[in-house]
């Protein structure tokens, strides 16, 4: 006898998936189809593992020299795990790779100096109801608290810093942890910060009550909307440019394609 499909929560990709496509949505949250790893992926897994480690250690180990030196070992526990990842970067690539990823760990030390403060919490998994509701979840990098009891929100980016005007996305990732931070411990974060390793610089939010009660009123709905696809089973397809580095084309209706038979809503977990 098959378990019941989990219910779904919302997230900060899963919410870009369905604004950007609501059928993708319904590829990746609920068919659950395969998509191909990319390089940047992999990269950012691999930087994200060596910082997450880094702060278990006492603070004078914190150095540049010391995180480089466990890209190696992270990369090769990686490799055990998922035999397809020397598919994508091959031995004779592997040299090259790494060496990006020790580029965005000097970005890394850069911007800050992890032997100055501990962390409270790294890859932080919340996973909760909004008073609303919505079901939420997902990993917050890195939480910072200050001796003070101000809270910080750290989320490491590994690729491009946006233009202003493309920025919308990291901003609605920030918002979103901001919220279910204060939604399941009871303070606001004080500061969010998206630090882009690739080019040493900063994003930073101060978010206020009201704005993260706004942004909520804009989850509940959102979530509303994918429910209503969800029972009906109607993800219409959006076009747009980025249709191009979809995954799932050739199942889509937009293409000429047949999506696979809709496996049915699995719920949230507001109602289950």
């Amino acid at each position: 006898m098959e378990s019941p499909a989990k219910p779904l929560a919302l997230s900060p990709s899963r919410a870009g998936d369905y604004e950007q496509c609501p059928l993708l949505y319904r590829f990746r949250a609920i068919d659950k189809l395969p998509e191909p790893k990319t390089v940047a992926q992999v990269k950012g897994t691999l930087v994200h593992a060596v910082l997450e480690e880094m702060y278990g250690w006492p603070r004078e180990q914190r150095s540049y020299p010391a995180a480089v030196k466990r890209l190696k070992p992270n990369w090769a526990t990686m490799c055990e795990k998922d035999a397809e990842l020397l598919e994508l970067i091959p031995e004779e690539h592997t040299l090259d790779f790494l060496v990006e990823c020790r580029s965005l760990l000097r970005g890394y030390f850069e911007m800050e100096d992890p032997t100055g403060f501990d962390a409270h919490a790294v890859e932080m998994y919340v996973d909760t109801t909004l008073p609303n509701g919505v079901p939420v979840r997902g990993f917050i990098d890195r939480v910072d608290i200050a001796p003070t009891g101000e809270v910080r929100v750290v989320d490491y980016k590994t690729g491009k810093k946006p233009l202003p005007q493309y920025s919308a996305q990291a901003k609605f990732q920030m918002r979103f942890y901001a919220l279910v931070y204060w939604r399941l411990f009871g303070t606001i974060p004080q500061q969010l910060r998206l630090m882009y390793l690739k080019v040493i610089d900063s994003m930073f939010l101060a978010p206020a009550k009201e704005e993260l009660e706004y942004f909520e009123h804009d989850l509940k709905r959102l979530w509303d909307q994918i429910e209503q696809d969800g029972q009906s089973g109607q993800f219409a397809p959006k076009t747009s440019k980025l249709c191009g580095w979809c995954a799932h084309q050739s199942l889509c209706p937009a293409f000429g394609g047949t999506p696979p038979t809709y496996p049915g809503w699995p719920g949230s977990a507001a109602t289950s």
